[in-house]
């Protein structure tokens, strides 16, 4: 039997790439298109409400214009998606400190079967997108008549 030198730091070695690896599976980071880290990836904050008439989904968007913004329905699915650009006056700034994201954004969210995408109004003020949905229609209950013999 060979004898190891045993090494007190090395099980915290290993827990340390544990937990390393943890937080990478559970908070990916966003790459560009060269493979290198984004800085400017970013989701913006949704509320989602019911109202007497519907469900409601509010973005928060500052800094965006409403040309940049895209409300796809699809297979159920409502697909919120835009850019935020990095300069929006076109000057070259340098910067102190960075604390606002920019970039790319997309959020999806699935929908009631029998919403109908029509009906799906979006309004856009004060950089909050308001996307209404309005409830479906109840099935209706039918009465068949059944006869007796």
């Amino acid at each position: 039997m060979a004898i190891i030198k045993w090494d007190p730091l090395g099980n915290i070695a290993t827990l340390q790439d544990r937990i390393n690896k943890l937080f990478d599976d559970s908070f990916p980071r966003q790459m560009d298109e060269n493979g290198d880290l984004s800085l400017c990836a970013w989701t913006p904050s949704a509320d989602i409400y019911e109202t007497d008439l519907g469900v409601v989904v509010a973005i928060d968007l500052p800094g965006v214009s409403k040309e940049d913004v895209m409300v796809e329905v699809k297979d159920n699915v409502m697909t919120i998606s835009g850019e935020r650009t990095t300069d929006p006056t076109g000057q070259a700034v340098n910067y102190y400190r960075r604390e606002r994201l920019c970039g790319k954004f997309q959020r999806s969210f699935t929908l009631h079967a029998m919403v109908s995408p029509e009906q799906i109004k979006a309004k856009f003020k004060n950089g909050v997108l308001l996307v209404e949905i309005p409830k479906p229609e109840a099935d209706r209950p039918r009465q068949i008549s059944v006869d007796i013999e």
